[in-house]
């Protein structure tokens, strides 16, 4: 799946979209790409002469990925299904920092799903070593609709 596909299956757009390719995809697990833009304005400023992509970005690669993961799952595009949007953020675990230039491959299961709730893990590896497991979790909001 190219970036012109991704966009039709997932609600976000530059310059917030971070997944680039996707590698692989099965029912509860999908397997994407994602290039640490050297020329993104976030590294810029963390960290001047230093620059390190933000942990939270790195997450939203897992994130993005899960969305994209759930909109195929459910045969719809994210918008007729609903706005993914996450309801827990839990044990995140960074194991190396993410510089300019690097790929990042990033894989996601679907652990359960549950009441509309849809519970996600997540691995993010660099250079085929671990940079970030996180678990998470998300539900698909319609407009207007408050997340539960």
């Amino acid at each position: 799946m190219n970036p012109a596909q991704i966009l039709e299956w997932i609600p976000h757009r530059p310059p917030f979209l971070f997944i680039d390719e996707v590698l692989e995809l099965e029912a509860d697990r999908i397997v994407t790409s994602a290039q640490a833009d050297p020329a993104a304005p976030y590294f810029q400023g963390h960290y001047p002469g230093n620059p390190v992509m933000p942990g939270v970005l790195i997450c939203e690669c897992a994130f993005q990925a899960g969305a994209l993961l759930l909109a195929r799952r459910l045969g719809k595009s994210a918008t007729a299904a609903g706005t993914p949007v996450l309801t827990r953020i839990s044990e995140a675990k960074f194991r190396q920092v993410v510089r300019p230039g690097k790929t990042l491959r990033v894989e996601v299961k679907l652990d359960e799903e549950l009441g509309g709730a849809y519970f996600m893990t997540g691995r993010v590896m660099v250079d085929d070593r671990p940079a970030l497991r996180v678990a998470f979790a998300c539900t698909l909001v319609t407009e207007g609709e408050a997340a539960q």
